[in-house]
């Protein structure tokens, strides 16, 4: 093979370690960018909603076993 031959087997693999590579990073920063909270379309903010209504919830809970027993007696 000619030197000119093996300089383009280079820059195409390059190439195409280049375009893997950029594609890798862009799924990564959409990930991460689900992550971070965004006023209420995010991941984030849906898991931050489920733990606040579930403290919310465990209160309730802990307040009906309350006058339950408080009944009982």
């Amino acid at each position: 093979m000619t030197p000119s031959e093996w300089v383009g087997i280079a820059v195409g693999a390059s190439a195409l370690v280049t375009s893997g590579l950029v594609c890798l990073r862009w799924v990564i920063k959409s990930y991460l960018a689900e992550l971070k909270p965004n006023s209420g379309s995010s991941l984030y903010d849906a898991i931050s909603r489920i733990d606040e209504k579930s403290t919310r919830l465990e209160e309730r809970v802990d307040d009906l076993y309350s006058l339950i027993v408080k009944r009982q007696l």
